[in-house]
C-alpha cells in the first residue's frame, strides 16, 4: 500500500533499487505551443554541491558514472496517463560520498514559449519497488506554480545510514539554470 505524502513529508525507503516516476498534465491550450517537460537529477555530497558534471542525469546523460542512477529517457510530450519520464535508482552503487538525490523538472525553451508550472497540472512524484513494481510513496503537486519554470518535485538523502524520501514541491522562475547555480 503506497503512503501519499503531503509537501515537507518524509518518509524511509525500504528498498535498494527503485523507480522514481514523474507525471503530469499540460494545457498546451493557453500558449499555443506543446509542452517539453524534463526530468533532471542531481547527485550532491555533504556540501550540497554536485559530485561532478556526470553526477547531473538528465535526457543528454542518461547515467552518472557507476550506474547508480539512470534516465530511461526523454518524454518530448507528456501525453498519455501514468508516468511521463523515469528514473531508476539502485542505492547499492551509489558513491559513499553521495548523501542526496535531488529530481527537478523543468519546462524546456520555458521563456521563449511563453510557459511555467501555473499551465501544468496533475503533477507527480512517485517511488516504486523496483523488484515489485509496487507504489511505495507519492506526492501530488497541487500548489499552484504560476510564474515557476522549475520545480523540486523530491529528494532522497541519507541520515543515520538510511535513505529517506522527501516531498519537497518547491518552483524556481529561472529554470533549469537556477538550479544549476544552486547545485554547483
Amino acid at each position: 500500500m503506497a503512503i501519499n505524502l503531503q509537501k515537507g513529508q518524509r518518509e524511509t525507503i525500504g528498498a535498494q533499487k527503485f523507480i522514481i516516476g514523474l507525471g503530469w498534465d499540460t494545457n498546451s491550450s493557453s500558449t499555443g505551443t506543446s509542452f517539453d517537460l524534463d526530468a533532471s537529477v542531481f547527485i550532491l555530497g555533504e556540501d550540497k554541491k554536485i559530485l561532478s558534471d556526470q553526477h547531473f542525469v538528465f535526457y543528454n546523460n542518461l547515467s552518472s558514472p557507476n550506474g547508480s542512477v539512470t534516465h530511461t529517457g526523454d518524454n518530448l510530450t507528456g501525453e498519455g496517463d501514468g508516468d511521463d519520464e523515469q528514473v531508476i535508482v539502485d542505492l547499492s552503487k551509489i558513491e559513499g560520498e553521495a548523501t542526496e538525490i535531488t529530481i527537478v523538472v523543468t519546462i524546456h525553451d520555458a521563456t521563449t514559449k511563453g510557459q511555467n508550472f501555473g499551465q501544468v497540472r496533475n503533477s507527480f512524484i512517485r517511488v516504486l519497488d523496483a523488484s515489485s513494481n509496487e507504489e511505495m510513496l507519492k506526492f501530488e503537486l497541487d500548489e499552484d506554480f504560476s510564474v515557476e519554470t522549475a520545480v523540486e518535485f523530491g529528494r532522497i538523502y541519507k541520515r543515520n545510514g538510511e535513505w529517506k524520501f522527501e516531498a519537497v514541491g518547491m518552483g524556481m522562475k529561472g529554470g533549469l539554470q537556477d538550479y544549476l547555480n544552486k547545485f554547483n
